[in-house]
Protein backbone atom coordinates (compact mmCIF):
# COMPACT_ATOMS: atom_id res chain seq x y z
CA UNK A 1 0.00 0.00 0.00
CA UNK A 2 0.99 3.32 -0.92
CA UNK A 3 1.30 5.83 1.75
CA UNK A 4 -0.34 9.43 1.43
CA UNK A 5 1.88 11.64 0.60
CA UNK A 6 -0.37 14.39 1.33
CA UNK A 7 0.07 16.39 -2.20
CA UNK A 8 -3.28 17.07 -2.57
CA UNK A 9 -6.00 19.68 -1.18
CA UNK A 10 -6.47 17.39 1.92
CA UNK A 11 -3.85 16.16 3.90
CA UNK A 12 -3.30 13.43 6.55
CA UNK A 13 -2.54 16.46 8.66
CA UNK A 14 -5.89 18.16 8.75
CA UNK A 15 -8.72 17.94 10.69
CA UNK A 16 -12.23 16.69 9.90
CA UNK A 17 -13.18 20.30 11.10
CA UNK A 18 -10.12 21.85 8.58
CA UNK A 19 -11.26 19.26 5.47
CA UNK A 20 -15.72 20.04 5.93
CA UNK A 21 -14.91 23.88 6.61
CA UNK A 22 -13.14 24.18 3.49
CA UNK A 23 -15.00 21.30 1.02
CA UNK A 24 -18.54 21.35 2.72
CA UNK A 25 -19.61 18.52 0.32
CA UNK A 26 -16.72 16.36 1.59
CA UNK A 27 -19.48 15.97 5.14
CA UNK A 28 -21.52 13.54 2.92
CA UNK A 29 -17.89 11.22 2.81
CA UNK A 30 -17.92 11.82 6.41
CA UNK A 31 -21.46 10.32 6.92
CA UNK A 32 -20.05 7.54 4.75
CA UNK A 33 -17.78 6.25 7.00
CA UNK A 34 -19.49 6.78 10.33
CA UNK A 35 -21.00 3.22 10.35
CA UNK A 36 -17.57 1.60 9.90
CA UNK A 37 -16.36 3.98 12.63
CA UNK A 38 -19.15 3.22 14.59
CA UNK A 39 -19.79 6.85 15.67
CA UNK A 40 -20.56 10.02 13.89
CA UNK A 41 -17.14 11.25 12.80
CA UNK A 42 -18.20 14.93 12.85
CA UNK A 43 -19.45 14.96 16.09
CA UNK A 44 -16.83 12.97 17.84
CA UNK A 45 -13.53 13.75 16.39
CA UNK A 46 -14.22 16.96 14.49
CA UNK A 47 -10.65 18.71 16.09
CA UNK A 48 -8.87 15.60 15.71
CA UNK A 49 -6.64 15.29 12.51
CA UNK A 50 -7.22 12.60 9.80
CA UNK A 51 -4.50 10.26 10.49
CA UNK A 52 -5.31 9.91 13.89
CA UNK A 53 -9.01 9.31 13.41
CA UNK A 54 -7.98 6.79 10.87
CA UNK A 55 -5.76 5.20 13.21
CA UNK A 56 -9.03 5.65 16.20
CA UNK A 57 -11.30 3.92 14.33
CA UNK A 58 -10.04 1.52 12.15
CA UNK A 59 -9.94 2.94 8.89
CA UNK A 60 -8.31 2.88 5.40
CA UNK A 61 -6.30 6.65 5.24
CA UNK A 62 -5.33 6.40 1.79
CA UNK A 63 -8.66 5.50 1.16
CA UNK A 64 -10.47 8.34 3.32
CA UNK A 65 -7.98 10.72 1.75
CA UNK A 66 -8.99 9.56 -2.05
CA UNK A 67 -12.67 9.69 -0.90
CA UNK A 68 -12.22 13.00 0.36
CA UNK A 69 -10.49 14.58 -2.92
CA UNK A 70 -13.07 12.93 -5.32
CA UNK A 71 -16.14 14.24 -2.95
CA UNK A 72 -14.06 17.64 -4.18
CA UNK A 73 -12.94 17.21 -8.08
CA UNK A 74 -15.70 18.80 -10.55
CA UNK A 75 -17.94 16.83 -11.89
CA UNK A 76 -16.05 15.46 -15.05
CA UNK A 77 -16.31 17.75 -18.59
CA UNK A 78 -17.02 20.64 -16.10
CA UNK A 79 -15.57 24.40 -17.44
CA UNK A 80 -13.51 25.47 -14.82
CA UNK A 81 -13.82 28.86 -16.44
CA UNK A 82 -17.77 30.26 -16.47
Amino acid sequence: MKPVEGEGPITPQMTVLDVVGRFRQTEAVFRKYDEKAGVCICCQALFDPLEQVARDYALDLNRLVQDLERAIEPPEGADSNP
